[in-house]
């Protein structure tokens, strides 16, 4: 039985045997784990979600930004919490599905100490310069990489975030190597690409829109697989000369081990609502470019399987490593 096949079979078991306890949560406010810096993408979900989930229990839901170490500390607090729903967590795929590959030890099981909620959204990055970066698009940068090669540097959202590896793979695929500076979440990397301190990164098209629009940034390409209707104008990476390169995130909800799973139905149910309802469609998730992926616990549970297969060959082909 593999390692995935057994966090299912657990999962299953859990709800099985479980006590009922939905009819009295929340009694107590709750607290989402976030493991970015406040102003980023994550942040802007946890706390989109603490004020509806607020709104529809009558309880405090309070966000409890933790970043650092590509998720890890994060995800360690999470894991020893106790399993009452009172602690939840959102986390970008790498949680999960990357830093198994990256490092050789975690503090953490990225399957057996996490009850997955549900998926909450699909972003499509954007590829943005600083304006002094002598280039208009993707060619001419792959292009400009070759004539300099290691001069240009990009920022990240730390080692192996998503960040890194959509860079990562852009760089195999087009034969050119850049200079990643590791930041503790998008929003300082973002500030010193619109300084000037760094020359680009991949970053949530959501969140370049200010930066773009108010000509503080380049916006090059996205890495959707085509271009976007909201944005017919701006190119896809793969246009650039990379057929079927994408670069994307998603993010889901956990909490700890062992939840009963009456509450992470409840939690489930909440959350599916919330991110149907047509106004928060049309103040959050439109404008960050956002594509829903809320379900079941058991297709998060899958989809983390098959993403873990996707990455751990992207680092091996890039031959990342924890340093």
């Amino acid at each position: 039985m593999s390692h995935w096949t057994r966090g299912l079979s657990l999962l299953a078991a859990l709800y099985i045997a479980a006590p009922a306890a939905a009819q009295t949560y929340p009694a107590r406010p709750i607290t989402i784990v976030v493991p970015a810096s406040p102003g980023g993408v994550t942040d802007v979900l946890g706390r989109t979600l603490a004020r509806h989930l607020s709104d529809a229990w009558g309880q405090q839901v309070i966000v409890e930004n933790k970043p650092g170490a590509n998720n890890q500390l994060a995800a360690e607090y999470t894991a020893k919490a106790t399993p009452d729903g009172y602690t939840l967590f959102i986390a970008p795929e790498v949680t999960f599905v990357v830093n198994p590959s990256l490092y050789a030890k975690l503090a953490y099981d990225p399957v057996k100490d996490f009850t997955p909620i549900t998926g909450l959204v699909i972003i499509n990055h954007a590829l943005i310069v600083h304006p002094s970066v002598p280039v208009a698009s993707v060619k001419e940068l792959i292009e400009l990489a070759k004539k300099r090669p290691g001069e240009i540097n990009y920022g990240t959202y730390g080692l192996g975030s998503t960040g890194h590896l959509n860079m990562a793979l852009l760089e195999t695929l087009a034969g050119v190597k850049f200079v990643p500076i590791h930041y503790k979440g998008a929003a300082p990397a973002l500030t010193d690409v619109v300084a000037g301190h760094i020359q680009m990164m991949f970053v949530s098209l959501g969140t370049a829109m200010g930066q773009w629009k108010d000509g503080k940034v380049k916006l090059l390409a996205i890495g959707a697989g085509k271009r976007l209707a909201a944005l017919p104008e701006v190119p896809t990476v793969a246009e650039g000369g990379l057929p079927g390169y994408e670069a994307v995130s998603w993010f889901g909800l956990f909490g700890p081990a062992g939840m009963p799973p009456d509450v992470v139905a409840k939690i489930n149910g909440e959350v599916r609502r919330i991110f149907a309802d047509p106004e928060v469609r049309r103040t959050v998730i439109a404008p960050q470019f956002f594509e829903t992926i809320t379900g079941s616990p058991e297709q998060l549970a899958a989809y983390l399987k098959a993403e873990g297969e996707k990455w751990s060959r992207v680092i091996r082909d890039a031959n990342i490593k924890a340093e």
